[in-house]
């Protein structure tokens, strides 16, 4: 599909729940979220018979996100299905790896590629701060449990956050020294009801490669990647910087997002929506919805404008 800024659109990105086992400070408010009403969350059924006929239309990179996915019953089932489509080149997960050693075998088994864990420290007690009582350990399990099975390459997505973790960039730029895994630090998007929280917490990417000078720019092999990779001299693994808010990649934006509830978002940064669920319901023509949608995409996000979406984080998916 191209849209009408002459963009391939090839990649779509899945949530599967709006519901958490964590609550991140940049996520999710303090006093929670409204949950979705049950009747309103796609049946897995429905997520597959949409996803099937998004690769039917050009789709060829999938990424399952949440919430929280891995606690979406019947997950695993619904990877199997995704996976045995044919078309789809890349099949990807973004998970805070609470309960990836748990699954991670079976994800591999029903046709998963990869995986993104969401980490945002390396100290226990900062970690249990930041997610409001998340356990590092079980994470870190997690990612060992995916590096055996062959979910990779790994990537780390780090959200960078003034005075909390700024102080750890050397420590997680070290771990792409000896391991092939990315760390890919992003900056802090003020989203939905946390939005003047992140105004307050946030930091350029920039910072990186002022702390670590010694990092090196290498070649992008996909310019619809959102990330500018580093490496380290000598480094198995490389550093992403991917920055919406300092220098956003709009122009080569490739994506459109489905919300656990059904509604095709073009752009993550934008409150614009098209309700498929109640399409989808209705037996209408939704290869035609959906082209019609993707032409009008927006050429790009306002944030330096101050133009801040009403949506939590959480019932958008990563």
């Amino acid at each position: 599909m191209i849209d009408s800024y002459g963009r391939d659109i090839n990649y779509l990105r899945v949530s599967v729940t709006d519901l958490c086992n964590l609550r991140c400070m940049y996520c999710m408010p303090e006093g929670g979220i409204t949950k979705i009403r049950h009747s309103e969350i796609l049946r897995l059924e429905e997520i597959y018979e949409l996803v099937k006929i998004f690769v039917s239309l050009g789709i060829k990179k999938i990424r399952i996100t949440g919430g929280e996915p891995l606690i979406r019953r019947g997950i695993v089932k619904l990877i199997q299905n995704i996976g045995s489509l044919s078309g789809i080149e890349d099949f990807a997960m973004t998970t805070n790896g609470m309960l990836l050693e748990k699954y991670a075998g079976n994800l591999k088994d029903a046709g998963l590629d990869r995986v993104n864990v969401s980490l945002d420290t390396l100290d226990r007690k900062k970690y249990r701060d930041i997610t409001r009582g998340g356990c590092l350990k079980d994470v870190l399990d997690g990612i060992e449990e995916a590096r055996k099975v062959g979910l990779a390459p790994i990537k780390l997505n780090t959200v960078l956050i003034s005075g909390f973790n700024d102080s750890e960039i050397e420590s997680f730029v070290g771990l792409t020294k000896n391991e092939e895994i990315d760390v890919r630090f992003i900056e802090l998007m003020p989203i939905g009801r946390t939005k003047d929280w992140s105004l307050d917490k946030f930091i350029s990417n920039k910072v990186v490669l002022e702390k670590v000078k010694e990092l090196k720019k290498i070649e992008r092999e996909d310019v619809s990647s959102p990330a500018k990779y580093y490496k380290l001299p000598g480094g198995r693994g490389r550093v992403g910087l991917i920055s919406p808010v300092s220098h956003k990649f709009c122009k080569n934006c490739n994506r459109v997002r489905l919300t656990a509830d059904g509604k095709l978002k073009d752009c993550l940064l934008s409150d614009y929506e098209i309700d498929l669920k109640s399409a989808l319901r209705n037996g209408e023509n939704l290869k035609k919805i959906i082209i019609d949608s993707v032409k009008n995409k927006p050429e790009r996000h306002n944030l330096e404008k101050g133009e801040y979406i009403k949506r939590n984080m959480t019932a958008i998916g990563g």
